[in-house]
């Protein structure tokens, strides 16, 4: 297990670096991230460079046994090189410049700086890739966080560039970008400009290709420079770090070309879903490529400083997160950062060592962290431990959030609120691409998939009909990889599968929360506010009990599909809201509207619609949880032969569970978890086979 953080020395004085070194030994600390932000000491003058501190550092966490994960450095151009060559800075959608002074002020297309970027990583490659201590390298930093999208000149000629590649002739374009409307019609790639501020709408087609650019401009910068790492013949995994469900960037298509995932993720105190969201992120990022373990680069040791109040942890909390990640697929436990810095905009970024010293609650709890973790035997690899997979797509992000649809989606939220009900019961999920489908999941669950490709509808067609079970809607199947509609109407690809013919999408118009203080109102204001909740919601019948629903309330028509519960208000009272239907071995379940679930209860709880939907399915494809009958506030995950308890309660509680404990070797058959408590119990798979997993990636 790697335990570490991303180490700055560059920010200290020399004095102090020895004590570094010592205190990493104390806590536990096996590998650094190491020069993220260094550019400035590596080059600081175009014709200058300094190496010689660096050499230090490396010789000295070598000699200390501590590896290093090496950065190149590029995430934040030194002064210099704004000044020097202005056409390096991004522009937003009104031609201003982002200028020097924060991070990220670079436009990930200009030539100029990827000139200049190529040269720093050229150099670090030639000097350290055969050196004993780096063991990985770490490519830029959390490409996009701050800047996803540049509108400069350059962005504008790499954009001409891509489109080119990808429509050859400006007669494919306009017609996969419909620019008949609004005589948007192109002459030439030389007519076509990113979408810079604009009186109203942009083409929402061309809107879907400038993110799929915007993504590969970030992507391209990280291959440039793994690019030169191998020309320089590094041998070590090669990554960068990512941010969970980033939306900017498509890391379904980044997966690829990295060799192990990273990943950072600061789940917030003050947030009551946190438990939820978290889990959905390590499921995420373990998901992106199967079968093999993960790193956890960036997490906080107590507070954060980017929030508008940035609440500190509870204790036992941190180990209680970090068993998330473990418990999900990561090898690797690291932290920004390891000293905390004394200057800067993070200087309240909590830290391993805090500016309070050793005699503090935070290195008390990294340092029985460091134990904890090294105690742990090498652990099994993430393999298809999961029943259950939830359809998650970045283009669909992208399409179903541009503006002018029948009803606003945040799609992330819906997506987590899918998710929560499963968590809440303790199944295990996987979050895949929907072309990523196949038969050995026994549930698919994949909601408002508005963007669906070919390829997607005949892999969930193809589950569905070899014996799988298939859950959707609404908002599903309704464009296609252009933002099109397909001729025939709507769900065009998958009604057959579901039995069902659509109509309309009866989007809700109010809130569902339009009720809420309504007692502070007059008699005509409540009147109106009560009206103004029920337009924004509707009913409907499952199993003898009124289920609330939201968005829409689509006219669906059976072709085949069974009403499993009928609208019960609205405009579709009496029509279908929930179907399944039998296609070949399988069978497809369709909601026609989205069942109520809470965005704001504790441990990411469901509300009932939603959870009386997910229970009907679950009982009818037969999933299971991890460990049954736990304890609320409990959470299970399994890797493997190896099963994580983390008790986010309150309150103490014991679990039966068979098998080895996983840090002290001795057989257990229960387990007492306080508040925060976690186990690793080594219990195998009692009944469902899981194919091998993939190799490790060997990490030293």
């Amino acid at each position: 297990m790697l335990y570490g953080a991303d180490y700055n020395p560059d920010q200290w004085p020399e004095e102090v670096w020895d004590d570094d070194v010592r205190l990493m030994q104390e806590a536990g600390v096996n590998i650094v991230s190491l020069g993220i932000f260094a550019w400035s000491r590596i080059q600081p003058a175009e014709d200058v460079w300094d190496f010689a501190w660096l050499d230090t550092v490396i010789e000295k966490l070598h000699a200390g046994g501590i590896a290093v994960n090496l950065a190149t450095a590029t995430a934040s151009p030194p002064p210099w090189v704004s000044a020097t060559y202005p056409e390096t800075l991004p522009q937003d959608e009104s031609g201003a410049s982002y200028w020097p002074g924060s991070r990220q002020h670079f436009a990930p297309s200009s030539p100029t700086y990827r000139r200049l970027a190529a040269e720093v990583v050229r150099r670090l490659a030639e000097r350290y890739a055969h050196h004993p201590a780096v063991v990985m390298w770490h490519v830029g930093n959390e490409f996009g966080c701050h800047l996803p999208m540049d509108f400069s000149d350059a962005a504008r000629d790499a954009y001409r560039d891509w489109l080119h590649k990808r429509y050859a002739t400006v007669e494919a374009l306009n017609d996969a970008w419909g620019t008949s409307f609004w005589s948007q019609r192109y002459g030439s790639f030389d007519e076509i400009f990113p979408p810079r501020l604009a009186p109203y709408s942009h083409n929402p087609s061309s809107m879907l290709d400038w993110r799929r650019f915007t993504s590969d401009m970030l992507l391209e910068c990280y291959l440039m420079e793994r690019e030169i790492l191998l020309e320089a013949g590094a041998t070590q995994p090669i990554t960068t770090n990512f941010m969970g469900p980033f939306k900017p960037a498509d890391y379904r298509r980044w997966a690829p070309f990295m060799d192990v995932i990273a990943d950072d993720c600061y789940p917030d105190p003050a947030n009551p879903n946190r438990v939820r969201d978290a889990a959905f992120q390590r499921d995420l990022v373990r998901s992106l490529k199967p079968g093999v373990p993960w790193l956890l680069w960036e997490q906080a040791t107590d507070a954060v400083n980017w929030r508008p109040a940035n609440a500190g942890k509870r204790p036992g909390a941190l180990m209680a997160e970090t068993a998330q990640s473990v418990a999900r697929g990561a090898d690797g436990i690291m932290f920004f950062q390891w000293r905390q810095s004394r200057a800067g905009s993070e200087k309240f970024h909590s830290a391993m060592l805090p500016h309070a010293g050793t005699e503090t609650r935070t290195w008390d709890a990294v340092t029985e962290l460091g134990a904890r973790l090294a105690a742990l035997p090498e652990l099994p690899a993430p393999g298809r431990d999961a029943q259950v997979a939830l359809v998650f797509d970045w283009e669909n992000w992208w399409a179903v959030e541009e503006r002018d649809h029948p009803t606003e989606i945040d799609y992330l939220a819906l997506v987590l609120e899918w998710y929560g009900a499963f968590h809440a019961r303790n199944i295990q999920v996987d979050i895949v691409g929907p072309e990523e489908v196949d038969r050995d999941y026994d549930l698919v669950v994949a909601p408002a998939l508005y963007l669906l490709r070919d390829e997607g509808a005949e892999a969930l067609a193809r589950f569905v009909d070899d014996g799988g079970t298939l859950l959707t809607g609404p908002f599903t199947d309704i464009v296609d990889q252009h933002d099109q509609f397909r001729d025939g109407g709507f769900l065009t690809r998958l009604g057959p599968v579901l039995g069902l013919r659509f109509e309309d999408f009866g989007a809700l118009a109010g809130s569902a929360a339009g009720a809420a203080g309504v007692g502070a109102l007059t008699a005509d204001a409540a009147q109106a506010a009560r009206g103004a909740a029920a337009r924004g919601t509707v009913t409907f019948d499952l199993d003898g009990v009124e289920q609330a629903g939201r968005l829409v309330a689509e006219a669906v028509h059976t072709t085949g599909a069974t009403v499993v519960a009928a609208f019960a208000s609205g405009a579709q009272s009496g029509s279908p809201a929930l179907t399944r239907h039998r296609f070949g071995a399988g069978e497809a379940w369709y909601t026609a509207t989205q069942p109520v679930g809470s965005g704001a209860a504790a441990g990411g709880q469901s509300a009932a619609a939603l959870d009386a939907v997910v229970a009907a399915v679950v009982a009818a494809s037969g999933v299971r949880p991890v460990v049954a009958g736990l304890p609320a506030g409990v959470e299970a995950a399994r890797r493997g032969d190896l099963v994580t308890l983390i008790n986010h309660g309150d309150v103490r509680v014991e679990i039966a569970i068979a098998g080895t404990d996983a840090e002290t070797g001795v057989a257990v058959d229960r387990v007492v978890l306080d508040s925060q408590g976690v186990a690793f119990v080594t219990a195998p798979v009692a009944a469902r086979e899981t194919p091998a997993p993939a190799d490790h990636v060997s990490v030293p």
